[in-house]
């Protein structure tokens, strides 16, 4: 007995010494507990929910995904609504920041490793303590989502009541700035395409729940945000508020182009340019759609693959190869041309140990990517015939690269999927919101020794 137990504390001793083995053990038992809560009777509007779409919606609600297999707002009762709200709030700040948030609560010191995940997960380096950062996370968090919520009571309140309208509006400030894309209506906010302070008070939800932590706090010591202010923020923010408005900017630009007579065809011209801003800020990791994606032309679906393959930044709510990642393989080409043999930006060189973080997960998130889509072609088209099925590769890449980014639009072919399909997204669901190298290096038993053998140089290109 003695011997088993001595076993039994080795092992658990040994897995969770690993930040990255907490941290996905925390988000496996947050979805699994999502999973049981929806399954009660009293979860559902009508029928009860089978056990794969429920731990469909537990995983999409606590990876902030927001794909969905039923429409939120009719098939769950307010209780499910508000579980799958929990699940969104908990796994848009990482279910181990409010386990340790709790902790300290009853005047428990956290360990040292629940120390190291917090801090890995929203603080560029060990020079913030761990107090200051929990305590930003929560603080800004709860200011930015009572704001937003404040922002669309107006408009709620002329369609409902009071009661309802303040429910309504929590539920869609906390799913934006979580960037999870859940909606209590059928169509998204696509009834909504043409009011300004909707679009954009969930545009800046979801932006600043996207660009990380790190970066709104420094904002928020730097505020206001001056020629001065700037040059005192660091690389990283400086990298992260750059490329955020250059994609932004670039896909609102991209769907002007390409929809104006196609989606965008109804609308003024203002109307036309806010509705292209908001499908350009909610592509990359938000869901929330004013604009049906099912219709949009098939140019347009790849520029929204691209974008939501890239997501949002490091230590945010959202998912992704990070803006961080794309800009640093950027400016390492470019570097590279100009001469330079290391990346530079803002007169600054970006160390190398990031750019070979960078490259890793740029290789192992196509991977990922392209055998979820490889799955989901076997399990969803596997007795299709090739002509009949030519349509359809887009929309199950859509999908997949969706999941991945844990952005959770889609064409519409969700609720269709098969359970073997269901599970795969699931999956990618899964590892996307962890990211891919976490997942990594929680199953790895321990780092490689470091051996180095003879150089030689072989032909590239």
């Amino acid at each position: 007995m003695t011997k088993t137990r001595t076993l039994s504390n080795r092992f658990f001793s040994a897995f969770f010494h690993s930040p990255a083995r907490v941290a996905v053990s925390a988000f496996f038992l947050l979805i699994w507990i999502g999973t049981a809560l929806l399954l009660l009777p009293c979860s559902a509007a009508g029928r009860n929910l089978g056990f794969v779409d429920a731990l469909f919606t537990s995983t999409s609600a606590a990876c902030v995904t927001g794909l969905v297999v039923m429409d939120t707002g009719t098939a769950l009762s307010l209780f499910g609504q508000v579980v799958v709200l929990g699940l969104i709030q908990a796994g848009g700040l990482g279910i181990m920041t409010f386990s340790t948030f709790l902790l300290l609560l009853v005047g428990r010191r956290p360990s040292l490793t629940e120390q190291i995940v917090v801090q890995d997960s929203f603080a560029l380096s060990g020079d913030r303590t761990f107090a200051s950062v929990l305590r930003d996370v929560f603080l800004l968090t709860a200011v930015i989502e009572l704001i937003g919520a404040c922002l669309l009571v107006p408009k709620f309140v002329s369609q409902t009541g009071w009661a309802e309208a303040l429910y309504l509006s929590i539920f869609h400030a906390v799913s934006a700035f979580c960037n999870a894309g859940f909606s209590l209506f059928s169509d998204s906010l696509t009834a909504y395409r043409d009011d300004w302070l909707t679009n954009l008070t969930v545009c800046l939800l979801i932006v600043s729940g996207g660009i990380g932590f790190l970066v709104l706090s420094e904002l928020k010591r730097g505020f206001p945000l001056n020629r001065r202010a700037w040059r005192h923020l660091s690389l990283h923010t400086k990298i992260v508020l750059s490329a955020t408005f250059l994609l932004i900017v670039l896909g609102a630009l991209a769907f002007v182009h390409m929809e104006w007579d196609n989606t965008l065809s109804g609308l003024s011209g203002p109307e036309r340019v806010l509705a292209a801003c908001f499908q350009s800020v909610t592509a990359r990791t938000a869901g929330f759609n004013t604009l049906p994606f099912d219709l949009m032309a098939n140019e347009t679906l790849f520029v929204i693959i691209v974008l939501m393959f890239i997501g949002a930044s490091p230590g945010s709510c959202g998912g992704g190869i990070k803006t961080t990642t794309l800009s640093s393989l950027i400016l390492l080409g470019v570097s590279r041309l100009r001469g330079y043999e290391r990346p530079r930006a803002f007169k600054r060189t970006i160390s190398m140990e990031s750019m070979g973080k960078a490259v890793s997960m740029v290789m192992v998130s196509i991977v990922v990517v392209t055998l979820g889509a490889m799955l989901l072609l076997m399990t969803e088209l596997g007795d299709t015939s090739h002509p009949a099925s030519r349509g359809k590769f887009i929309e199950l890449l859509f999908e997949t690269v969706s999941a991945f980014g844990t952005v959770g639009l889609s064409t519409g072919v969700t609720a269709t999927l098969s359970t073997a399909g269901k599970l795969i997204v699931t999956a990618i669901m899964f590892v996307g919101r962890l990211g891919p190298l976490v997942i990594g290096v929680a199953v790895a038993r321990h780092k490689a020794p470091d051996i180095s053998f003879a150089e030689e140089t072989i032909m590239i290109g």
